[in-house]
């Protein structure tokens, strides 16, 4: 690794997200000094796209020295590189489309990475995911993943069994969207902030805000104003409702449940049927993000090849930032703090030590060193830990061992699915959508 003139792969690099990132890394090249730049992506055209905007971008941060690329092919993708963000979508959001109707088809969660289409999109992203790690041992065996692809519990489960000795880190940038709304909302600098916060992907709680420059624990009143009235959207949310109806169901699990604040996306495991009840069939999520951010991506591209765009004022959050950050501190050995999803050797005392669990952990050369909670935690929460952490390992089980059986009880034990006949309607039905991308179940 040269310290000097870093090398990064952007795995799934014509994803809408882009953008985020590479703002992050061209705003931080006095701690994280990137030379080269490499697209990878199957998909040709969005990746011309990006690498369009990417251009654009370089440009008008008049740091067009660093060397741009953009590929198909995995050797040039990732041979000699010295850090791969992983982004990758597969079956893109045509299949995410169906992870979230089918379901809702059946009466169940339809989402992208929770319920039932959380498991759909699962069983494709392990293949997907394997398959660039397997491209990383190949061609830059030194190089470290930095891993955004979703759900990312699945993936590390499934990363952590076929390679053990992978160096891969697995980040959500779901815990810094909500701190960043929130401290948007109220005034604070989530910068300040120390959190503790445990869980599974997506499935978690914060026990503690401590802000420092305060000097004083936040948590409480934070919970206590969510509770009065839910939080806006941030900018880069902005005009997006299906966010402001999460925080609205944040504040309405804060009402029924006081001591801890959740991560947003256990309205999809504690109200099923709400969700369900308030879901449109026939437009979803994945409908909205190629009604907007793809298109917006694309029209860029258009007006960038034209030369009539010049400007870019983009409002990412923290996404990108984050990942670079972590990216930093690997090349510092500067040890900060994130939340990662990793095995749980010790974290959560009171849990199975093989569960893939999401705390903060401390970031420097040599990987993760995970934070140990002070006390076990509670019975509400180590329960419903434990059946989705168990309904993850039967997917792996089943992804590994092409198992029907295996599959039909992930489905089953899922919290987001109530009943046996539902879940083995619904794994019929996603089996059909998948035959393309899922291992023959049998």
């Amino acid at each position: 690794m040269n310290e000097n003139a870093v090398k990064v792969t952007i795995a799934g690099g014509g994803a809408s997200h882009t953008p985020g990132i590479i703002q992050a890394l061209l705003e931080s090249q006095a701690k994280f000094p990137v030379a080269e730049i490499r697209l990878y992506d199957i998909d040709e055209q969005k990746n011309d796209d990006m690498y369009v905007i990417i251009k654009g971008m370089l440009k008008a941060f008049k740091l067009e020295n660093i060397k741009l690329i953009q590929t198909t092919d995995p050797e040039e993708g990732f041979k000699q590189v010295d850090f791969v963000f992983s982004q990758i979508r597969v079956g893109d959001l045509a299949m995410r489309e169906k992870d979230e109707k089918i379901p809702l088809k059946y009466g169940l969660v339809g989402q992208e990475t929770c319920g039932a289409g959380g498991f759909a999109y699962g069983l494709r992203s392990i293949k997907g995911l394997l398959e660039i790690v397997e491209y990383v041992q190949e061609y830059a065996p030194d190089a470290w993943i930095l891993n955004y692809t979703n759900p990312e519990s699945l993936i590390a489960e499934a990363v952590r069994r076929k390679f053990p000795h992978a160096k891969m880190l697995n980040a959500c940038d779901m815990t810094i969207s909500i701190e960043e709304t929130i401290c948007r909302n109220f005034g604070y600098d989530r910068k300040n902030w120390i959190a503790q916060y445990y869980g599974l992907n997506h499935f978690g709680w914060y026990t503690s805000i401590y802000d420092k420059s305060l000097k004083r624990e936040v948590m409480p009143e934070i919970i206590e104003k969510l509770q009065k009235q839910p939080m806006k959207v941030a900018s880069f949310n902005a005009n997006d409702q299906s966010w402001q109806n999460a925080w609205n169901m944040l504040s309405e699990n804060l009402r029924l449940f006081p001591d801890y604040l959740p991560n947003n996306y256990l309205e999809y495991y504690l109200f099923p049927d709400v969700v369900v009840k308030s879901s449109d069939s026939n437009y979803t999520r994945a409908n909205y993000v190629l009604d907007t951010r793809v298109k917006e991506n694309h029209q860029l591209a258009e007006e960038l090849r034209a030369g009539q765009r010049a400007d870019f004022d983009f409002d990412f959050g923290e996404h990108g930032n984050y990942i670079v950050d972590m990216a930093a501190s690997i090349l510092n050995d500067s040890h900060e703090r994130f939340m990662l999803i990793l095995p749980n050797t010790g974290s959560i005392s009171n849990l199975r030590h093989d569960a893939v669990v999401e705390v903060p952990a401390y970031v420097g050369r040599i990987g993760a060193e995970p934070v140990a909670l002070k006390e076990p935690i509670n019975n509400f929460h180590k329960g419903l830990m434990e059946a989705q952490d168990a309904a993850e390992k039967l997917l792996v089980d089943a992804y590994f061992e092409h198992s029907y059986q295996k599959a039909l009880q992930a489905f089953t034990l899922n919290l987001a699915v109530p009943s046996a006949d539902k879940a083995k309607q619904v794994l019929d039905a996603l089996i059909v959508a998948n035959k393309n991308y899922w291992p023959k179940l049998h």
